[in-house]
């Protein structure tokens, strides 16, 4: 799920992006961008949906004068970025849950170090391609420096946009040159890939060096700066998530006794999102968001067709190896409709309907037009559906409460 999001800093209104998994939420990230780059840039919104995809929500945004966030460019500075993301942080704790892991990309690397220990509920940091001081991005306009020194500013060509860079600019990131990583006191990892042009690899060995543990160091390969290649951002994302799980909190599990052969399913969010425990066994029903589910499991019908169906495959399966079939694989595809009669006794007064479900058979393998035949009548005679077509009685009970 994405959701625009709006958060004040410093006097100004900053842009965001909020995704969020469909089912549970393990914890948030705050996501610090590139320099000069937005929070849509193709780096940030693919590794934003993969870790998504990994149950972790994330936040992006745009850094002041970035993007659709208001405030100039010309004045901001390091400082600046960095109360931008106290602030974002601030936002999730307030709206949502403090962020438990931070990511920055490049100079976005750079503010997140600089900022993490302000943020206690921060359990593991993480960079990506990011210089061990801010400084370093002065290099990407170092031919306009004097110019800037001179006259106090100067409009620099920084990728194919032009942007207004202040003496203060220059001044402020100074301020920032002793920033001890070593005091960090959070989990580090350190991604860069070693034919990075923008960032050099010797700046991920610095920060390396002077943070301690715990801390990991992965190299990115061939990857690009700006990872633009999708393949490179998911697996950063993949490895993220699977390093994070060491530090953050870890997603509760819903436990309950049951007998064998037994189910007990009960309410999550006392809307539509259900439990659902065996004795080896849980998993989420729900219903799709159009309807004002969660989409976090099955819905109550799909349930209904994946026991049909699995109980389908499974009697076919074991009728095919008894009899020693050149049966290589089963697919079952099932859809539940309801159809009304018009010409029913009775409708013009109490409608009535007719529930289908229609099963459709894929056998795959070398068999005969009888087998083939056969298997079709042995489908018919699986337990669940026997049970669908029996003299089926619901007793329902209502237990006292404890």
């Amino acid at each position: 799920m994405r959701v625009k999001v709006q958060f004040e800093s410093n006097g100004q209104m900053l842009a965001g992006m909020l995704e969020t998994p469909e089912a549970d939420i393990r914890c948030y990230a705050l996501f610090a961008h590139c320099f000069t780059c937005g929070k849509d840039i193709a780096a940030a919104s693919h590794i934003a949906r993969a870790l998504v995809a990994k149950g972790i929500a994330v936040l992006r945004f745009d850094f002041t004068g970035l993007g659709n966030s208001d405030g100039d460019f010309a004045n901001t500075h390091f400082s600046s970025n960095i109360q931008d993301l106290l602030a974002a942080a601030d936002f999730l704790r307030q709206e949502y849950q403090a962020p438990a892991i931070l990511i920055g990309h490049s100079l976005g690397g750079a503010a997140v170090l600089a900022m993490a220990a302000q943020v206690t509920e921060v359990h593991a940091v993480v960079t990506i391609g990011a210089p061990h001081h801010a400084k370093h991005v002065v290099h990407n306009f170092s031919a306009s420096i004097d110019k800037i020194i001179e006259n106090g500013e100067a409009e620099v060509c920084l990728g194919s946009r032009k942007f207004l860079i202040k003496k203060q600019f220059l001044d402020d990131i100074d301020t920032h040159l002793d920033h001890d990583i070593g005091k960090l006191k959070k989990a580090l990892l350190v991604m860069h890939s070693p034919s990075d042009s923008t960032v050099p690899i010797s700046e991920a060995e610095k920060i390396y060096r002077n943070a301690k543990h715990p801390k990991s160091f992965v190299s990115l390969d061939s990857a690009d700066h700006l990872l633009t290649k999708r393949a490179d951002s998911e697996y950063v994302a993949e490895t993220i998530a699977g390093w994070a799980s060491r530090y953050i909190p870890k997603a509760e599990q819903h436990r309950v006794p049951v007998k064998k052969g037994h189910v007990i399913v009960e309410e999550k969010n006392h809307v539509f999102t259900q439990h659902v425990s065996s004795d080896s066994h849980y998993w989420l029903a729900d219903e799709p968001t159009a309807v004002g589910g969660a989409n976090s499991g099955p819905d109550p019908y799909e349930h209904l067709l994946a026991g049909l169906g699995a109980c389908t495959s499974m009697t076919v399966r074991m009728y095919a190896s008894r009899k020693k079939l050149a049966l290589q694989h089963v697919r079952v595809e099932l859809s539940h409709t309801r159809n009304y009669h018009q010409d029913c006794e009775g409708c013009d007064v109490t409608p009535q309907s007719m529930e289908i479900i229609e099963r459709k058979l894929t056998l795959v393998g070398d068999l005969t037009k009888e087998q083939r035949q056969r298997l079709l009548e042995i489908a018919d005679k699986c337990p669940v559906h026997k049970t669908l077509h029996s003299n089926l009685q619901v007793v329902t009970q209502l237990l006292p409460t404890e």
